[in-house]
């Protein structure tokens, strides 16, 4: 892709990003090299790659899934100002 001084002002423009004027070379010579490196990345073939949850393929140790703690629902709802049929009973603040 052709990228010349007046597409990085357009970009620094739209994005809300000030670009010294002596930055600006330089700054075209940057985006240019990550414009070639994607081209690059996009020009390898990945047909029969399947892909990856995590790059690194880490398992995730899970722990058992039991229960710990006793239901305590009902103490819980006496404490609190209104319930009904096992809900929590809030004041209405939307019209």
């Amino acid at each position: 892709m052709a990228l010349d001084r007046s597409d990085v002002e357009g970009i620094a423009h739209l994005a809300r990003i000030a670009i010294n004027e002596q930055d600006i070379e330089n700054t075209t010579a940057t985006l240019k090299d990550i414009l070639h490196m994607v081209d690059q990345m996009q020009a390898v073939n990945t047909d029969n790659i399947e892909p990856l949850a995590h790059p690194l393929e880490l398992v995730q140790r899970l722990r058992s899934d039991e229960v710990t703690e006793t239901n305590q629902r009902d103490h819980f709802q006496q404490l609190a100002p209104q319930t009904e049929n096992g809900l929590y009973l809030v004041p209405k603040v939307i019209e």
